[in-house]
């Protein structure tokens, strides 16, 4: 069956107010917000300027737009700025309004819905823009198209006045600015990394689209709104430019920077099938333990993968295979490579892009469409194919590290079936560590991953029997960044929570058999209790992911101080929240400031005088050196109890990053953890 190239030049169509479907009004979205942006914590503020991107973006992906520009101003304004085909401002035929109005004021209406529009487009609903506005104090629209510049203003989505010719201009494109509900939003403060890295991924799925970020939020002077790009004023505010012209393969080179390459040439591939699903695929093998699978379907991450992920995962098992068997370069004893084999040190971007799509959940997280598998075993398929042929080197290169990898499997299994046998022959109990809760069920269940034996018997007497278990370590656990996993199964400590845990590790792991739901990290508040964090972190992040992702792991937060007047007994857990019940208690503020001087390494219990004339007498301040300073009963109050405690889920926002930090920090290569270390000196908090 033919195949059509993506770089094919596609018959442009006229955009009008005809193109703009309609469905539903606006009024929901108020009411229940977390139905459209997911929440209206951090993640659906910056929820919202993804809204507004998207349709850019979309203009870009068609070929009418090659840049957009966010910026952050004062007040919390949010301004997004693109040079597409600007929204239609003509009389929508069945609302009578202007097509600008309609996708500004109406949910469900947008120009997505009819293909011939959008050929691919990430915003499948046509939600954004209606959304954004119902969600903000102040929303404004401009628009410039065919020489004509329009406005229209709205407040808590409702237009202002109606859309206004204001007057002619030689830009192309749409300018978005809105003002986020403080009544809606828990906090209105947006992060200036977390957009910043999100951006930089999209201006990797669209090739020589340039997308601009600006900071002006702290900017005290007047900001010509009229202008069309804020870069153009040259504020002298913190901004950043992407622009890549390699696409995903620049996504791939930005995945190895830090790594050792198995082979020399990047392996890509940019098609279109006949029924017009494009698939394209960059990959690279480097030396390391860990695949890096990124996926995307319309330009939206798909961290959960998909049938996309399942066609490509077939066609790379089936077809290094096939290789190996025709040139014979492992022997036939050691059987086939296994699809783990074969993705053991991958980098790859998979990235289709199709006009009826179908997640799997209302996150994205996850593509359902059949139609992808397909489209991309096919086309992946034959051009790896032809890749591994017309280029030998990197072929053998390839399958040895799989080989590698083979090797590695069949002796962690060796290990593993030793260790899980011991450990059910036990009953999972493992004297001297474990001290498993009473219930059996997982989702009561929790276990407290303690730090050291002092630790772990103040929390075995503090604990709730029927649904704490404890399991102390002893030391520091294995960094097992670059650790295969018959190496690390021989590690006390690690084997310990296998076994734990319950869901065996590799290619047999089920979560459907976790003994625990929910596994909390309790380490001093020290230099080694962080370090001890990082490894287990490490572990989780690369052996047990999908506890992550499940929302099963937590981090405890024991108070650092212990403050008592009389009988009055209060914990802080921070040097400002014992400053403050210190000035509470009556305690002079210079007195208190002089604590931290006070309390060295010998000496971390301090008697302070109290100067209000209402109270007298002296205030007990303990800084707790680690859990074993406590005893069971200010270990279960401060720490264990469900009613009191403070615990920190653990998550991953962004899984390039996290992977990319894992490997600077935590890897072998010394140079790039040195630069890290160098470049963030200034922003260490130490305790010295």
């Amino acid at each position: 069956m033919a195949k059509k190239d993506t770089k094919q030049t596609t018959k442009k169509r006229e955009y009008s107010a005809s193109d703009i479907s309609v469905l539903e009004g606006l009024e929901p979205v108020r009411k229940r917000p977390g139905m459209y942006i997911g929440s209206t914590g951090p993640d659906g503020l910056h929820h919202l300027i993804r809204e507004i991107f998207d349709n850019s973006r979309d203009e870009a992906m068609g070929g009418h737009a090659d840049h957009i520009e966010i910026a952050l101003l004062p007040n919390n304004m949010v301004r997004v700025v693109d040079n597409g085909r600007g929204i239609p401002v003509d009389k929508h035929p069945k609302t009578k309004q202007s097509a600008l109005e309609v996708i500004m004021t109406t949910l469900h209406a947008g120009g997505k819905f009819d293909s011939e529009s959008y050929k691919f487009s990430g915003g499948l609903h046509g939600v954004g823009a209606s959304v954004v506005n119902a969600l903000s104090t102040y929303t404004r629209a401009e628009v410039h198209r065919e020489g004509d510049k329009y406005v229209q203003e709205y407040s808590i989505g409702k237009p202002k006045a109606k859309v206004k010719k204001v007057g002619k201009t030689e830009h192309n494109g749409t300018i978005i600015s809105f003002i986020p509900d403080d009544s809606i939003f828990s906090e209105v403060n947006f992060n200036w990394e977390r957009i910043a890295k999100h951006y930089q991924q999209q201006a990797y799925l669209v090739k020589n689209l340039r997308v601009t970020l600006i900071d002006a939020r702290e900017y005290e002077g007047e900001i010509d709104l009229d202008s069309i790009y804020i870069e153009d004023l040259k504020l002298q505010t913190p901004s950043l430019t992407y622009y890549f012209e390699g696409g995903i393969v620049s996504m791939v080179r930005y995945l190895n920077a830090h790594q050792k390459k198995v082979h020399k040439n990047i392996f890509h591939v940019e098609k279109e099938t006949e029924d017009e699903i494009q698939v394209e695929v960059a990959l690279q093998y480097v030396d390391d333990i860990s695949p890096r699978i990124v996926p995307f379907a319309n330009n939206i991450s798909t961290p959960g993968g998909g049938m996309h992920i399942t066609g490509f995962k077939s066609a790379l098992t089936r077809l290094i295979n096939s290789y190996n068997k025709t040139n014979k370069i492992l022997p036939e004893k050691d059987g086939s490579l296994s699809g783990d084999d074969v993705l053991e040190g991958i980098s790859v971007v998979v990235s289709v892009k199709m006009r009826e799509i179908q997640f799997e959940g209302q996150t994205k997280d996850k593509l359902g469409s059949p139609e992808a598998r397909g489209a991309v075993e096919t086309i992946f398929g034959e051009a790896f194919g032809a890749f591994l042929e017309e280029n030998p080197d990197d072929a053998r290169a390839i399958i040895k590290k799989a080989s590698l990898a083979m090797k590695a499997r069949k002796a962690a299994k060796a290990v593993k079936d030793s260790i899980l046998r011991k450990g059910a022959l036990e009953g999972f109990t493992l004297p001297g560590k474990l001290t498993d809760c009473q219930t059996k069920d997982a989702d009561e269940a929790e276990i407290f991953i303690v730090e050291g034996d002092s630790a772990g018997g103040t929390a075995k007497q503090g604990r709730d029997r029927k649904t704490q278990a404890i399991l102390p370590l002893r030391g520091k656990p294995l960094n097992v960044e670059r650790v295969r996993l018959d190496r690390m199964l021989n590690n006390n400590e690690i084997k310990s929570m296998v076994v734990a845990f319950g869901t065996s590790i590799g290619e047999t792991f089920n979560i459907e058999k976790a003994r625990y739901k929910k596994i909390v990290i309790a380490t001093d508040a020290d230099v080694d209790g962080a370090h001890i964090r990082i490894l287990l972190m490490t572990f989780f992040f690369r052996y047990f992911r999908e506890f992550i992702d499940e929302g099963y792991i937590y981090v405890a937060q024991p108070p650092l101080y212990k403050i008592k007047k009389g009988k009055a007994l209060h914990y802080a857990f921070s040097d400002e929240e014992r400053d403050t019940i210190l000035k509470d208690l009556g305690v002079a503020p210079d007195i208190a400031e002089d604590l931290d001087e006070d309390m060295d390494d010998e000496d971390s219990d301090v008697e302070v005088s109290v100067s209000a004339k209402r109270s007298s007498g002296k205030v007990h301040v303990q800084r707790y050196k680690g859990l074993g300073e406590m005893n069971a009963e200010e270990l279960w109050e401060t720490t264990m109890n469900p009613e009191t405690r403070t615990l920190k889920l653990v998550t991953v926002d962004d899984a390039i990053e996290a992977d990319n930090i894992f490997d600077t920090l935590m890897g072998s290569d010394v140079e790039p953890r040195k630069a890290f270390i160098q470049n963030n000196a200034k922003l260490a908090e130490i305790d010295i």
